[in-house]
């Protein structure tokens, strides 16, 4: 294996129609379709039907998707006592590992991996991941959770269970755009890591617990959580460049920029930059801006290091404003990844073959066992 193999970097794992990245110009596609016009015309339902089916819905279909969505929101019982009790000791991640493996407990379709069974198992899973994660959190701090609202869309539905209050339709916009962004992003460690479990002809909600589990690593989905806690703890606009310095000169990792696959600024970071402008100009009152943090942590590390955003510098800072805890962010990155995870297994399932690579051994050579002494 050469160096630049190391980590797969470059190497083909598996054909997929689901979604392209070109690294050089900066471009990611979900099913030929360029991210930043989904983001501009589109809801995140209308993604999600997208990535699951191929295809955009007409009228129809997406009436008919978003009842599927709304018809998956109650949560079996047996589930919410697992919500319950993680709330009293797990972390998010850990308790958001727990309830993806809890809700195939009693799902109907749990034995069959056949097309029509797996699509009804992303819907729900799409659907009740946000709103176990929303139920974790109110139980978290002491208070009673907030049952789904029939009336309201995936985005603000999840704020409202979240904060028990009705979001503003700026704000609901804006987690719609933040969920179309997160919604996939071709073969990143916890997708490889969901096709490689549902290439055993595993069940879905296996392949999705396993990528939870990769997803919550700090060099992939945690790193947004890393982002909001270096900004809390830089703590003012003032000290940014400092401790920015500070950093960089004892050689520690500023979470937030660089990526394997993007040579440019990822395209979910310019248009997230754009979002948490808009949004902080419209707030005067939040002090410190962690906005105005973020672009002068982007414009340091820059000058120093020549580094570029991804997706998780700016979106740290947008979903904190929203109102999620930092130590919810991952979990929140998971929720939304849920529809691209499902579509990878779908995918896988039609058709399989068992992800088997190889290694390149570099332990001893062949050597003879010694001569062993006698044994008592």
């Amino acid at each position: 294996m050469s160096q630049n193999e190391k980590g797969l970097r470059g190497v083909v794992a598996v054909e997929s129609g689901i979604t392209s990245i070109d690294g050089e110009r900066g471009i990611l596609r979900y099913r030929g379709y360029n991210v930043a016009d989904l983001v501009e015309h589109c809801t995140f339902e209308e993604v999600c039907h997208l990535l699951l089916h191929g295809e955009l819905p007409d009228a129809d279909q997406l009436a008919s998707f978003e009842e599927g969505l709304r018809a998956a929101r109650t949560i079996p019982t047996e589930v919410e006592a697992v919500v319950d009790d993680s709330a009293r000791y797990a972390r998010p991640m850990e308790a958001m590992r727990s309830m993806g493996s809890a809700l195939s407990f009693s799902d109907p379709d749990k034995a069959s991996n056949d097309p029509e069974a797996n699509q009804r198992k992303a819907v729900r899973l799409i659907s009740q991941l946000p709103i176990v994660m929303a139920r974790y959190r109110r139980r978290y701090y002491g208070l009673e959770p907030e049952g789904p609202d029939p009336e309201l869309d995936y985005a603000a539905n999840f704020l409202w269970m979240l904060r028990g209050e009705l979001p503003s339709e700026e704000d609901a916009r804006v987690f719609d755009i933040v969920s179309i962004l997160h919604a996939d992003h071709e073969m990143n460690a916890s997708t490889f890591a969901a096709r490689v479990i549902a290439a055993t002809c595993t069940d879905m909600h296996s392949a999705i617990v396993g990528a939870i589990a990769a997803l919550k690593g700090p060099l992939h989905g945690g790193a947004n959580e890393w982002v909001m806690a270096t900004l809390k703890r830089i703590g003012s606009e003032d000290k940014v460049e400092a401790a920015v310095d500070e950093m960089l000169d004892q050689g520690k990792k500023i979470p937030g920029f660089g990526h394997a696959i993007y040579k440019v600024t990822d395209p979910r970071a310019i248009i997230l930059k754009e979002i948490g402008r808009k949004v902080f100009d419209r707030v005067d009152s939040i002090e410190p801006n962690w906005f105005a943090m973020t672009e002068r942590m982007e414009r340091r590390v820059f000058e120093r290091k020549g580094l570029v955003p991804n997706v998780d510098l700016y979106s740290a800072s947008v979903l904190y404003y929203l109102g999620f805890p930092v130590d919810l962010l991952t979990a929140l990155f998971a929720a939304n990844r849920v529809a691209g995870w499902a579509a990878h297994v779908i995918e896988q399932h039609l058709d399989n073959r068992i992800i088997r690579p190889t290694i390149n051994y570099t332990g001893p050579p062949a050597r003879e066992l010694p001569v062993s002494q006698e044994r008592a």
